[in-house]
This record gives C-alpha cells, sequence and structure tokens, in this order.
C-alpha cells in the first residue's frame, strides 16, 4: 500500500499519543480509579485508535482496495472499511 509519507507520520502521532492514554488507563486501573473515569478514557482511547484508522484508510483508498491488475475491488474496500466498525 502506498500512502504519502506526511500522512504515515500523521497516523503515527494519533497511534502515539492513544499508546500514551492506554498507559494512563492501566495506571488508573491499578489505582483502583472509578470505574466511569476508567470508562471515559477507554472511549478516547477508542476514538483515537479510530481516528488512526480511518485517516489511514482514507489516505490509502485507492491502494487497499486494488487487485493485482490495479482495478478497484469493491469487495475488498468494504472488507477494509468494515473492519472499522
Amino acid at each position: 500500500m502506498q500512502i504519502p509519507q506526511e500522512d504515515l507520520v500523521a497516523v503515527k502521532k494519533r497511534l502515539s499519543r492513544a499508546q500514551g492514554q492506554l498507559g494512563g488507563i492501566i495506571k488508573m486501573v491499578e489505582e483502583g480509579r472509578e470505574c466511569t473515569e476508567i470508562l471515559t478514557q477507554l472511549a478516547a482511547a477508542q476514538a483515537a485508535v479510530s481516528k488512526a484508522a480511518f485517516s489511514l484508510i482514507a489516505s490509502g483508498i485507492a491502494n487497499c482496495g486494488t487487485d493485482s491488475e490495479g482495478a478497484a475491488d469493491r469487495a475488498k474496500l468494504e472488507k477494509a472499511f468494515l473492519s472499522l466498525s
């Protein structure tokens, strides 16, 4: 898959932030923090990962769903997109 480098940098930054959030969530669990606080942070981390995934697929959509001849493969595109839900 050929994705512009600047798009990959942005995705990597999003994923790094999500990684930091997950570390914070683990610490919250270890500290015995309120369930609702933990769930709020889990939702934020999940949203960050989802945004990274949507950004990646939006940037690479032309290459994510092509067959060996370079023609668009609708089923492959649908499968990639639906994997995000």
